[in-house]
């Protein structure tokens, strides 16, 4: 055989190599329970009349795609900003919100179904139908009312982000703790906050401590009798921002039996990236919009067309790929074991994603990437939402 020859063969045999891995990795995704924990679509389509029964041009997410990326398990996010949508206040907000999945889950019965508890979830995952949960994100609305966090739970929630940026008057958020500690009269949970986890802990409400401040994270901790959920963060010894988790954190989280998902957000991923959007909002972003202005006859409209532009191409320059989302998967499974990581992606509720992640079509490369770094497909199950459903278990009721 010729040396031209051996190396045609070689190059014919990877090929059908890769092409004979990624099937194996396709079967193993499949059989898997995949459960994202965090999605915000019912936010930025849904209310604004995007219809995610469709196929989409725009946004992550679709029943169409999540099909596709055999997505069994959703918990939807339920989430409003600082000031509410609705003059009756935060609480109609939420319920506003959970009433829109409900409506779309009855126009859609064969591709969709609603779950309260632990065996509907297990009894129902690939039955071609889309297991849907409801995850609060923000503890501001039940507005100091455990009548209302009642009241929410019996509308199906099953998560409560305790804080989302914004803190309230029982529970201090990361946002606050590190950015603008002179917000706060107090971190942590007040005597009010820990009543109202000890009250989660009763009805089977698991306890989501993403967006929290550490103080408010390890009073929590030490609170809760049950097994706690960071439904979309990531490792802040990679990416040090204030929404990411530190070590001691993690191995906290392991203690407890919880389980940390992962973010997808590129600047949560990356400090490279981070550092780029911080650089270009606080130190050039005023300069280069005069800039533009004079460049565009005064017109502003325009001057912000050719910022965005300019944005964009300077962000994309840096953005994450798959391997780096996957490293902080490997991290804490270095840190603590396999058995408290899961995903949490924050599709359509980030601005950037890893490039290949673009949406939610995507999650089989995150089992090939981990069948090509060498986890056994046992690790894998367990982390695509073996572990999750562990800690739902021991939540529900």
């Amino acid at each position: 055989m010729t040396f031209s020859v051996r190396i045609i063969t070689s190059v014919i045999s990877c090929f059908f190599a890769v092409i004979v891995q990624s099937q194996q990795g396709r079967k193993l995704h499949d059989r898997a329970i995949l459960v994202d924990t965090h999605n915000d679509c019912l936010t930025s389509l849904t209310l604004k009349g995007k219809d995610i029964a469709t196929r989409l041009e725009t946004g992550h997410s679709d029943l169409y795609r999540w099909k596709k990326g055999g997505l069994d398990v959703q918990f939807f996010s339920i989430w409003t900003d600082k000031t509410a949508r609705n003059k009756e206040g935060f609480y109609r907000d939420a319920v506003e919100e959970i009433d829109s999945l409900h409506h779309i889950i009855l126009r859609n019965p064969d591709r969709m179904t609603f779950a309260t508890n632990y065996r509907e979830v297990k009894k129902r995952a690939h039955k071609d139908k889309l297991v849907s949960l409801i995850g609060v994100e923000g503890g501001h609305m039940i507005e100091n009312d455990i009548g209302k966090l009642e009241s929410l739970y019996e509308k199906g929630m099953r998560y409560l982000t305790l804080t989302w940026n914004n803190s309230t008057s029982w529970a201090s958020s990361a946002m606050d703790e590190t950015l603008f500690p002179a917000r706060l009269s107090q971190k942590g949970l007040t005597d009010f906050g820990k009543q109202i986890v000890r009250r989660m802990n009763e009805l089977g409400i698991i306890v989501d401590l993403s967006h929290v401040g550490e103080q408010t994270f390890y009073d929590a901790i030490a609170v809760t009798k049950k097994p706690v959920l960071l439904s979309h963060s990531s490792v802040w010894n990679i990416c040090p921002v204030f929404r990411n988790v530190k070590d001691d954190q993690i191995r906290a989280v392991a203690k407890n039996g919880g389980v940390i998902c992962i973010n997808f957000y590129s600047g949560f991923i990356s400090k490279k990236f981070d550092e780029r959007q911080s650089f270009l909002n606080r130190e050039i972003k005023d300069s280069m919009q005069r800039v533009f202005f004079a460049d565009s006859g005064s017109d502003s409209s325009v001057m912000k067309t050719k910022w965005k532009t300019y944005y964009d191409s300077a962000m994309n320059e840096v953005r994450t790929d798959l391997a780096q989302l996957v490293d902080h998967i490997d991290y804490i499974v270095k840190l603590v074991g396999d058995s408290y990581v899961g995903i949490g992606s924050d599709y359509d509720g980030v601005s950037s994603v890893p490039v290949g992640m673009e949406d939610v079509t995507t999650y089989p490369k995150i089992t090939d990437e981990l069948q090509r770094r060498g986890y056994s497909n046992r690790s894998i199950k367990k982390i695509l939402g073996g572990n999750v459903l562990r800690v739902m278990k021991a939540n529900f009721r």
